[in-house]
């Protein structure tokens, strides 16, 4: 069974939460404590990791790497400037929404008994992890925010 849809899925993911938080920083660039933008500029940075991560195993399986994100991430682009729009607490409460969602996708592929070995790894020691840290990381600037 070829897994290059599957991970072209979360491709797309990982595409869209590249744009999210780049539409993040654009718009709070200049309202956010340096400590802020680091946090924020280290998930995207890793976001982006994800994303040659993902093209590259896909290519290492004889496939062609999505270049966008699809339905999902036109929506999930909307929502975000939706959130952007309401404030800081807002687009980060939409910033940790988009987190768990990708970190489910990635738990749920983990269920796929076929999955490729390499592929699992990087999942469980790189994407999975990153996912967590960035869902704390959010939840540490929303109580900071709210305080």
């Amino acid at each position: 069974m070829s897994h290059i849809p599957l991970i072209n899925s979360l491709l797309q993911n990982e595409l869209s939460a590249v744009a999210a938080y780049q539409q993040a920083l654009n718009k709070f660039r200049k309202q956010t404590a340096l400590g802020e933008m680091d946090v924020l500029m280290s998930s995207f940075e890793e976001h982006k990791a994800a994303v040659s991560n993902l093209q590259g195993k896909i290519q290492q399986l004889g496939g062609v790497a999505v270049q966008d994100s699809g339905a999902w991430g036109a929506w999930a682009k909307i929502f975000m400037a939706g959130a952007i729009l309401l404030g800081k607490q807002a687009a980060l409460k939409a910033l940790r929404e988009g987190e768990l969602t990708g970190f489910e996708e990635y738990e749920k592929v983990l269920q796929d008994h076929e999955l490729p070995s390499d592929i699992r790894a990087l999942i469980e020691t790189k994407l999975l992890p990153a996912q967590q840290r960035h869902m704390r990381t959010l939840d540490s600037l929303l109580v900071a925010v709210m305080a």
